[in-house]
């Protein structure tokens, strides 16, 4: 995989439409599966081990041990073979304050008022106890990283010896985020042996039949060895090669969609705020760059269609890839017909149009907006897969945003993961994607899937992938590049939009949808943007722009 175009998003994105594979837990062939007897005490975690002041926002999860074993590597190799470092410069480790989050949130950003350097030496300070309380404190590992370059690649140098039996018996004690913190903070810096004595540490902890906290292990241990081993762009094609037939495909999403309101949160609120900036429009062209299967018109046309007055003429502009059109088992067409059939049982006046394309690749040409037309524009958890600035001098992210400008659109609709991944160094990163999918695992675990072997294989193929692609993947191989809604006004602001403020209609509207779910699900308004959350940690914002 070498640009975005060949690949759409897992994550919420796959919520509703991404293939899904029923292989073993990984899909790998170097991956055994073993007999959770074998180690009868591996999956649980407590909290002997405890580091409360590092990294503040993380907190223990106690977790029971996997229902059906453990996934178990090769042992820890010393040596990783390469032409090239496969490590990118990082820069400072140190977290980023996100003044939106919380100073309360369980999964929490830092206190605002700390310093980057503070955080930093705290945090190798505690990662150098947890390293102690495993290898002893005559171990001889350095904070730089210890490993010298050979000839094709590079090798660890000797160090601390590993006391496996004790291991084993520390296991139920130690915190799972802890180590994985560890362990990225040893790839960051290139420490091969340390990085993979606790890979192997981890191995006895994550499950992907575990709680939240294990199965999302499992999949960040994934994508630090796909970083070690330069394979996250492989691991990316083998996810996606192998995907069920489309049926069984939409039973998995189907699952996600219903347990987890993101998709219903983006559609809801779009949706009203779209009714309401049309309500005198008598011709009215959507153009949506992630149709999917259509769904949100479906519900817009039936408010439209009881308008006083009558309906307007109504003409969609379905913008997608191959992917999508695995997902519904064919193209556009198929989507086009389900609206079509929709608009006349409402007599809405109705006509679809089909793009049959990467976001990326989309042209005004290819929009055939006509004149007197109330344009409105979707995008819904899509513009943080097209490459911006940092990735290539194309810019797709603010070339879409400033073509759609220059449609003098009616409305424009925005919804993104509220998350910051796009520029920051692999470590502040791998400490952003930890603290934003234990939400999402946690959440998808209250939605109360019955059927635990669908819910895995949906989270496997929905969610893994974009972990493996954030942990992994650089430069344009990396396509999980999302921005907080700051950035995102930024962006849209020097493209000459405008905010539009949403009403208290939008708010009753999500409010009361989320009265279907879990009541650790909130919104907020916030900034003139709707702000969905779990607990205490924002997951996904809703803003409208003109």
């Amino acid at each position: 995989m070498q640009t975005s175009q060949e690949h759409r998003s897992a994550g919420i994105h796959g919520f509703y439409h991404q293939p899904v594979q029923e292989i073993n837990p990984y899909g790998f062939s170097r991956v055994q599966i073993l007999d959770s007897n074998m180690y009868s005490d591996a999956g649980s975690q407590g909290t002997s081990v405890s580091f409360d002041t590092c990294l503040g926002q993380f907190v223990t999860l106690e977790s029971s041990s996997a229902t059906s074993g453990f996934v178990v590597y090769d042992s820890p190799a010393a040596s990783i073979s390469s032409n090239r470092s496969p490590f990118s410069p990082q820069g400072s480790h140190s977290c980023i304050s996100d003044p939106h989050h919380s100073p309360e949130n369980i999964y929490g950003s830092p206190s605002s008022g700390s310093s980057s350097a503070d955080e930093d030496n705290i945090l190798r300070q505690k990662l150098r106890e947890l390293e102690i309380s495993l290898l002893g404190p005559e171990s001889d590992i350095t904070d730089s990283g210890s490993f010298c370059f050979v000839s094709g690649g590079y090798q660890a140098e000797p160090s601390a010896s590993w006391d496996w039996n004790q291991m084993m018996e520390m296991i139920p004690r130690l915190d799972l985020k802890q180590v994985l913190l560890a362990c990225a903070d040893a790839v960051s810096n290139a420490d091969i042996q340390r990085a993979a004595g606790l890979m192997h540490v981890l191995d006895q902890m994550v499950s992907v039949s575990g709680e939240p906290i294990q199965r999302l292990g499992a999949y960040m241990l994934e994508g630090l060895r796909a970083r070690l081993e330069l394979s996250g762009s492989k691991i990316y094609r083998a996810l996606k090669c192998e995907a069920p037939i489309s049926s069984d495909l939409m039973t998995y999403m189907g699952i996600l969609y219903q347990i987890c309101p993101y998709w219903k949160f983006a559609y809801t609120s779009a949706n009203v705020v779209i009714r309401e900036a049309v309500e005198y429009e008598s011709r009215i062209h959507i153009i949506d760059f992630q149709i999917a299967q259509g769904s949100q018109w479906i519900l817009l046309m039936q408010m439209l269609a009881c308008r006083p007055g009558g309906p307007p003429a109504i003409r969609i502009t379905g913008v997608d890839d191959s992917q999508s059109a695995h997902a519904r088992g064919g193209g556009l067409d198929i989507v086009g017909h389900r609206l079509s059939k929709v608009a006349e049982s409402c007599n809405v006046p109705f006509e679809f149009h089909d793009v049959a394309m990467d976001g990326c690749e989309v042209q005004l040409e290819h929009l055939r907006v006509q004149s007197g037309e109330a344009v409105v524009v979707n995008f819904p958890y899509v513009l943080h897969h097209m490459p911006d600035e940092s990735v290539n001098t194309w810019n797709h992210r603010d070339r879409l945003i400033r073509m759609m400008k220059s449609l003098s659109p009616r409305i424009v609709t925005l919804v993104e993961q509220e998350s910051n991944t796009n520029t920051k160094p692999f470590f502040p990163r791998f400490i952003e994607t930890l603290d934003y999918y234990t939400a999402m695992f946690e959440s998808i675990a209250a939605g109360g899937s019955k059927d635990v072997k669908q819910r895995i294989n949906a989270e496997q193929q929905c969610v893994a992938r974009d972990i493996v692609n954030m942990i992994a993947c650089e430069e344009a191989e990396r396509v999980e590049r999302h921005e907080l809604l700051a950035k995102w006004r930024s962006r849209f602001t020097m493209a000459g939009f405008n905010q539009y403020p949403l009403s208290s209609s939008t708010t009753t509207a999500v409010k009361d949808l989320l009265k279907e779910y879990d009541r650790n699900y909130s919104v907020q308004e916030r900034d003139r943007a709707l702000y969905l959350r779990w607990r205490n940690r924002d997951m996904a914002t809703s803003s409208a722009w003109q």
